[in-house]
Order: structure tokens, then sequence, then C-alpha cells
């Protein structure tokens, strides 16, 4: 290793990489964007420019929005280097994280880890970007298993706050505790799942994507009307409330008699509720109003935490611009 400060390496010059070098470099670390495919000079310098004029005109558009001062915008791509094929070894000896974010097949996968863990030091954590590849099937291509992780941005990764950490049996915990903390220094919300298709965030989405394209498709509403109910309904109650903690403040006997009912309306398939919401139900935890159900409300101010929710529920009508006083 080199006595040289330790580096942030995205490798892969597409919009994922240059998503996280925005995000880093907006909170000050310098960032190394990898392109490990051998290039022509001008196909490189080409590519060196486009990604520029995207990351400039993201950060710009910031700008324009009030989310940051329009002077910051070269402090922050300053902070920012792309980097050709040829200087990728010394680039990568000095990472103290590398997020991988090829194209999402394993056979490219393959080729980045095997080039990456010949290059890179042993402690340095190797985050995969994929949507799709489970770390399961990632760990076995690295010749040091145990920082291996999947890291999963939403887009626009340097805006949405959330990374999805996905991890193996054998993911040391210093690896995940050192990617939560440096995520977190950032500003982002990491959050820890298993390796299962789709994560937490795609996996429920795919569910309401689906169902909304279906009621289009089916003539129940126009697309507008449905958009129109997930902005100031669905998506405006989830962005206070958790999936998780919804369940639990309305009763989870609404979701078991709702899931019997649209089981038997619409789809078997689609809408019968998973055994731990029977059980639940049969055991008499209901949520908030037995004191127990997902979470455990026994010791909790009750009226506090109503409160609490009406306050998260009202910050999300007035960002929206939709609270009104009484007339």
């Amino acid at each position: 290793m080199t006595g040289s400060p330790r580096r942030i390496v995205a490798v892969g010059a597409g919009r994922m990489g240059r998503g996280i070098a925005l995000a880093f470099a907006y909170a000050g670390y310098e960032v190394d964007v990898v392109d490990l495919k051998a290039r022509p000079r001008t196909d490189f310098d080409r590519l060196a420019r486009d990604a520029h004029d995207e990351m400039a005109s993201s950060l710009r558009m910031l700008a324009e929005l009030d989310a940051m001062p329009l002077d910051a915008v070269p402090r922050v791509l300053q902070r920012i280097r792309v980097v050709s094929e040829p200087d990728a070894a010394e680039t990568l000896a000095r990472a103290e994280v590398i997020f991988e974010g090829v194209p999402e097949t394993l056979a490219a996968k393959r080729d980045a880890f095997a080039r990456i863990c010949a290059l890179a030091a042993p402690e340095a954590i190797l985050a995969s970007t994929t949507s799709t590849i489970l770390v399961t099937d990632l760990a076995p291509l690295a010749t040091q298993p145990g920082r291996v992780i999947n890291a999963h941005w939403l887009n626009p990764a340097y805006v949405i706050p959330l990374v999805e950490l996905s991890a193996h049996s054998g993911t040391s915990v210093e690896v995940i505790a050192r990617l939560r903390a440096l995520l977190e220094d950032i500003g982002k919300i990491p959050v820890l799942c298993g390796p299962a298709p789709g994560y937490i965030v795609p996996r429920l989405q795919a569910l309401i994507m689906n169902e909304a394209a279906r009621m289009v498709e089916e003539g129940v509403a126009t697309p507008q009307e449905i958009d129109k109910a997930t902005r100031y309904g669905l998506g405006l109650r989830f962005a206070a409330v958790g999936v998780i903690e919804f369940i639990d403040f309305g009763g989870n006997d609404i979701l078991y008699y709702a899931s019997r009912y649209l089981s038997q309306r619409l789809s078997q398939e689609r809408y019968t509720a998973p055994a731990i919401v029977d059980r639940l139900m049969h055991e008499g935890k209901i949520g908030l109003k037995t004191g127990e159900g997902f979470y455990d409300y026994r010791s909790r101010d009750v009226p506090a935490y109503r409160k609490d929710v009406l306050a998260r529920t009202l910050g999300m009508l007035k960002h929206a611009g939709l609270h009104r006083p009484p007339r």
C-alpha cells in the first residue's frame, strides 16, 4: 500500500458510477470513477467528457432548485476524477471502498471482480451495486469473500438517501459496520437485508407498479388518477409511516380481512396474506391497539407515539403544500 490518502472508487463510468461519485464528492470526499474497459484514447476522452458534462448538469440542476449554491458546483466536480484503464492499477491499489457498477451480467461481474481483486488492497471493501445478482453469487468471485457486500443505491444516487446493503453469511461484521458508517457520513440511510431477490424497495415497488399497470389495463382508473392517488395518498402516507409500522398502526386485523376479500374477488395468488399475518391475528397481536404486533408497544407512551405519527404526516402534507388552516 502507498502512503497516499485512501479514496472512494466507483468502477464503471455509467449512470450509477457517476451518481455515486456525485454523492461522495458532494459530501467532501475525493472519488475516482474507473473505466475498466480498454479503449482508444479518443474514445476514453469522449467518455470522460460525457461523464463530466452529465455530472455538471446534475449539480447545476440542484443549484437551480436551491439545493446547493451555484458556486459550489466546480468545487464538487474537482473532487471527481475519471480514470482510464491504464491507470486503474494505481487507483484501485489505494482505494478504501470500491463500488462495482459494471453491466448486469455475471460474466461482466466475474471479469471486474478478477481485475479488482488482483489490484486492490486485501482490506478494501468490495461493494457491488447490482440490482439483480445476489451477493451469494458474487462472493465466490472474490479472493477475500469476507469483504464482499451488495450496496444497492436508488436512482438518482446523489439524491435518494436510502442504500440497501445485502450481506452473505461470510461478510465480515467489520465490513458491514465500516460501510454503514461511511454511508451515514455522507448523509445516506443504509438498511441491511439478506441475500434475497429484489432487496426491499424493488421487491415492494414491483408489486405496486405491476398492480397499477393492471388497473390501467382493466380500465379501473386512468394513469393520471392512479398517479394522483399514489402521490397524495399511498406515497404521502408511506413517506411518513413505514409499511410494517402502518400495519400495526391501523391494525393487523384490517390487513387480514382485506387480504381475504381481495384474494376472493381479485386474485388468490396476488392477495393471499402470508402466514405471519394469520398467526399474529390468531394470537391476538393486532398491533398498537393490543400492545403487540410486528412491534412491541407495551412499554411505549402510546399517546406520544400517536402524536409523533400525526406530526410526521402533517410534515409531509406541509411539504406537499397541501396543509390548510381551518376555515
